[in-house]
């Protein structure tokens, strides 16, 4: 009777390893489906990827380069001087994101005298004064940004593309899509955070 038992054990130890390794392999694949899932909600809900077109960004960004937009930023927190942002013009939802940098923040009194942008009255301490602003646009006179109102710049000083062009206009909370975070260079080859 011991002989007959071995050969029942040996199926019984290979059937085991089998249901093992299939289970194993099951829980490998539900995993995996669960993490793509998990992913792709994220990013569809939070995340938007959206191509750049014109110069106005150089050499930030350049013409053709993918950059990453965070939809949760300022659900979380606020706009922030200086950052980046992706934005519909007007909020008109049919045309592509514009991205550009911002300048100007809610309450603030902006103009362009002699190439320099004032903000309240003093230089903006973060242009270059080597690089004027060569075109006031809205700016030849006084503004000041109402509640939930922000002024953006390109960051190509010699683009109009921007708040000064009266057919952009300064830039509505509502109309603000997300914070960029992230460049992906297509012919540049540059890839990297947003500062």
């Amino acid at each position: 009777m011991p002989l007959r038992s071995e050969p029942l054990s040996f199926y019984r130890d290979e059937n085991r390893k089998r249901a093992g390794r299939r289970k194993e392999f099951l829980l490998w694949l539900l995993y995996t489906f669960i993490a793509v899932f998990i992913a792709v909600i994220f990013v569809r809900t939070f995340g938007l990827k959206v191509r750049t077109a014109g110069a106005s960004m150089e050499p930030l960004i350049m013409s053709g380069d993918s950059v990453f937009v965070n939809r949760l930023s300022y659900i979380i927190s606020s706009v922030g001087k200086n950052d980046v942002i992706a934005f519909y013009p007007g909020g008109n939802t049919d045309v592509h994101p514009y991205i550009k940098r911002v300048a100007g923040m809610p309450g603030d009194t902006l103009q362009i005298e002699n190439g320099i942008l004032l903000i309240n009255g003093f230089p903006d301490a973060g242009q270059s004064s080597d690089e004027p602003l060569i075109n006031e646009g809205i700016l030849s006179q006084p503004l000041t940004l109402g509640d939930h109102e922000y002024f953006v710049l390109s960051e190509n000083k010699k683009s109009i593309e921007d708040s000064r062009s009266a057919a952009i206009g300064v830039v509505r909370t509502e109309y603000i899509i997300g914070k960029v975070w992230f460049v992906i260079g297509s012919d540049s080859g540059r890839t990297g955070f947003i500062r």
